[in-house]
């Protein structure tokens, strides 16, 4: 699938199948490897020229609207895609591949009727744009907020010691808690551990003898219950901060930590259910959002033409997909069938934005 297509129309001077046969001709003789499509383009309903020119001057802003939709939406899929391992599947327009839509377009009159004003045309596909990314935001946000909270509580059960929860590391047979003794949890540098072993009975008075148990080691530092008596247990916390060491307040509870267990299965299934249901919108909403682009582009294409060749409508409009090593060419091409054409002398007030004597612009799908 090409990534980089050009939307390009030439002026006709009797008609379009022969501009079309010698344009199929040269391309064939000169870049056979270059695709070439018709851009089918109903009777759009013209209107007055200074409707023509008002709507030219909002078409080049709409259209970087429409692309930069296009584009968040697609990364946003291969984001949540990474982030699932999910294979990729095709982005498609109601089934159909987006290159296919694109090089068969075809006008669809029940959405956009072509009686309509182009303006209301354009404005339709904007709104209804602008409402597809104001939910993205909504449901984008709703997804994010629960991957913090995930994220947060990782956070705490993954870091060092001195700062993550340590409920999961901690068993019932590790804490004594009575009227009179209880066990505190030791945080100490991992190249401290002699010095705790060698102290920790001495730091205060009324340290039960060889109480302490290594729970945990990490990167930095070694956990450590030390069990001693109640009363003496702020005394103790003071001097092991003295010699570099930090007692963690904890309190086993059962409850609580099968309470954090409940809320960490919550909300891992309400991330996957969330990743799945925005994935699944993003796909739907890609296909609206490129369908709507390419409307708009048809529009563009019709407007621009007339713009650029005059009254009454009679060009050819088609769909390019060069080559990096074949753009010149292709540029000589269509700008020799260009100038053979306009020998009638058909001169309209647009002008094409890249320099080129007739009506082209770039659709990038990534």
């Amino acid at each position: 699938m090409a990534s980089r297509y050009w939307v390009v129309s030439l002026p006709v001077k009797d008609s379009a199948s022969p501009l079309w046969n010698r344009l199929q001709d040269q391309i064939s003789r000169h870049s056979f490897d270059t695709p070439l499509y018709r851009f089918s383009i109903p009777n759009l309903r013209v209107g007055t020229l200074d409707s023509l020119l008002s709507l030219s001057d909002d078409l080049l802003k709409s259209n970087s609207f429409l692309e930069s939709v296009s584009h968040k939406i697609r990364r946003q899929i291969e984001d949540l895609e990474r982030v699932s391992g999910a294979e990729s599947n095709a982005l498609t327009v109601d089934g159909v591949p987006v290159d296919s839509y694109l090089t068969r377009f075809v006008w669809d009159e029940a959405k956009y009727p072509t009686m309509s004003p182009l303006k209301e045309i354009v404005d339709g596909i904007h709104s209804s744009v602008v409402k597809i990314e104001d939910d993205l935001k909504v449901r984008l946000a709703e997804y994010n907020n629960v991957r913090s909270q995930l994220n947060a509580i990782n956070r705490k059960q993954s870091g060092s010691l001195a700062v993550r929860d340590l409920s999961s590391l901690v068993k019932p047979e590790d804490i004594i808690s009575s009227e009179h003794l209880i066990t505190l949890l030791a945080v100490v540098p991992k190249y401290s551990q002699k010095d705790w072993l060698a102290s920790y009975e001495t730091l205060t008075n009324y340290v039960v003898p060889r109480s302490s148990k290594k729970l945990f080691e990490d990167n930095e530092y070694a956990l450590y219950t030390v069990t001693l008596f109640r009363r003496v247990a702020d005394n103790f916390r003071t001097t092991s901060r003295e010699k570099g060491f930090q007692i963690r307040d904890f309190e086993y509870s059962s409850e609580a930590q099968e309470g954090r267990k409940q809320e960490m299965d919550k909300l891992v299934q309400d991330q996957e259910s969330l990743r799945g249901s925005l994935l699944q919108w993003c796909y739907t909403s890609y296909g609206e959002v490129f369908s709507s682009w390419m409307h708009f582009c048809a529009v563009r294409i019709f407007a621009e033409s007339i713009l650029r060749y005059g009254l009454p409508p009679s060009f050819l409009s088609c769909v390019v997909a060069p080559a990096t090593k074949s753009e010149k060419k292709i540029r000589s091409i269509l700008e020799g069938l260009s100038d053979a054409e306009d020998e009638a002398g058909m001169a309209g007030l647009g002008g094409d934005v890249d320099g080129h004597p007739y009506v082209s612009f770039t659709i990038n799908l990534l």
